[in-house]
């Protein structure tokens, strides 16, 4: 497949870019420092502006599917969104957040009482983000959410599939970028959750 990458060089979108490399894809890694990105095989580096949505929409263009793996309070989600549509790309995947998962009916973990504050933000961000892919019909979305803790790790392939409930076992919940990468890509290329979000843990 041919698929777009737009933060190619962040921690989670250098371990997709990868996965998508090594299983064969053709990859344009879009990112404001595209020095950064790794030389891999079929993959493309552009510098792009994300908050041009015509320009952005130009590179995408052609691809069979666009991955938004960026920080949500410094990106605007009707650019992305709107991009993504004008491109004429029907199938969008977004790297989320754990905060909007629920810990128990009714509560989410940004509300939880330990909730880190300087995270508050960036969670925030990405509900909104989920809420305008929710009511948004033409494009086949999904929102993959990782664990509490997201850490640099192994790629183990070894992990469990969830929907809006937080993944935790006796160690906690968390989910290294190596694996959250592999969940990401099989869904590309096996699609399950179409206009769904769901998560992966431990």
């Amino acid at each position: 497949m041919k698929i777009a990458l737009i933060g190619a060089s962040g921690r989670a979108g250098s371990r997709i870019l990868a996965e998508l490399s090594s299983r064969g894809h053709v990859v344009t890694a879009i990112s404001r420092n595209p020095e950064k990105i790794s030389a891999l095989p079929r993959v493309t580096s552009v510098s792009d502006d994300i908050e041009d949505t015509d320009a952005l929409a130009q590179t995408l263009k052609n691809h069979d599917a666009v991955i938004s793996s960026v920080f949500f309070s410094k990106s605007n989600p009707d650019t992305l969104i709107g991009a993504v549509k004008d491109s004429g790309v029907k199938r969008y995947y977004v790297v989320g957040g754990a905060g909007s998962l629920e810990v128990a009916p009714g509560v989410l973990l940004i509300d939880t009482p330990n909730f880190p504050e300087a995270v508050k933000p960036e969670s925030s961000a990405g509900q909104v983000f989920l809420n305008k892919l929710k009511a948004e019909n033409t494009l086949e979305w999904t929102f993959l959410s990782p664990s509490a803790l997201f850490f640099e790790g192994k790629r183990t392939g070894e992990f469990r599939l969830g929907k809006d409930q937080l993944l935790t076992n006796e160690n906690g919940s968390s989910i290294s970028f190596e694996d959250f990468a592999v969940a990401l890509v099989d869904e590309i290329e096996t699609p399950t959750h179409i206009r769904q979000r769901f998560t992966v843990g431990y």
